[in-house]
């Protein structure tokens, strides 16, 4: 049977990247890492190929220079039990050069976009009322970090 397997690929710190992933998601370790030989002008030493897992997961990546670089068109989502893995998650994301986007939406230091959205927020605005989840989604609209209770307020009132 055929896997599919996300690839990514990073200017020069597949390593550290992964590394730092590997440390902040649960059931997660680097595998493998393989480096470019000496030889390979300007790649010596960095990662040729590394082989890691995010919440079970499995995913490669490489250092690869800067021709291609992360873009929102694709995104990492984190499904979090509650505000407090949400503000975990969000965090240590956003540290050290990331930038917070809407709607829970946020790029790490190297440049990967994340979905870090509380299960909370997706039960409203699946809400089978339509008027409490237009109210979900509008609250939702007004923020960054998503914010459970800011969101349990604005579909309470009436």
């Amino acid at each position: 049977m055929s896997e599919v397997t996300p690839f990514l690929w990073f200017d020069d710190a597949a390593e550290e990247a992964v590394t730092f992933y590997a440390a902040l998601i649960p059931d997660s370790e680097v595998v493998t890492i393989e480096r470019y030989p000496d030889e390979v002008p300007g790649m010596g030493g960095k990662v040729m190929h590394v082989h890691f897992r995010l919440g079970g997961r499995d995913y490669f990546g490489m250092d690869a220079g800067p021709q291609f670089p992360f873009t929102e068109a694709v995104s990492l989502y984190v499904a979090c039990r509650d505000q407090e893995e949400v503000d975990r998650y969000w965090n240590a994301l956003a540290a050290d050069g990331g930038q917070e986007q809407p709607c829970g939406w946020l790029k790490d230091r190297w440049g990967l976009s994340w979905q870090i959205i509380p299960q909370r927020l997706v039960e409203l605005i699946r809400h089978p009322d339509p008027e409490v989840a237009h109210r979900a989604v509008q609250a939702m609209l007004r923020m960054r970090r998503i914010d459970v209770a800011a969101l349990e307020a604005a579909v309470a009132r009436e």
